[in-house]
């Protein structure tokens, strides 16, 4: 199945429980940072599992935060990508990319 398809299905998933049509972009906001912080508890505790299910609920909420706000999460990534494609900068020993000014 591909991204798109799963997209389709997920905001179908939340037109039908009225998280698109009735949540807010904060509220969806705030889950994602929930599940952003549950990456990182399942990232330090190593589990392989709950760190596929916390990325992929992050996703879904981002999915819902552009579904709420009438936004193509495609588009966003690409903006992203399009900032980003020419950075210049180097890694540090502790894994954290510090960019030239």
């Amino acid at each position: 199945m591909s991204y798109a398809d799963v997209e389709i299905k997920v905001v179908q998933w939340g037109e039908a429980r009225g998280i698109v049509q009735n949540a807010t972009a904060m509220s969806q906001a705030i889950k994602t940072l929930e599940e952003t912080t549950e990456l990182l508890a399942a990232i330090n505790k190593k589990d392989i599992e709950e760190t596929k299910d916390a990325i992929g609920d992050i996703v879904v909420t981002l999915i819902m935060v552009c579904a709420v706000l009438d936004l193509d999460l495609v588009q966003c990534l690409k903006g992203a990508y399009d900032e980003i494609k020419d950075r210049k900068g180097h890694l540090t020993k502790e894994g954290v990319f510090v960019k030239e000014v």
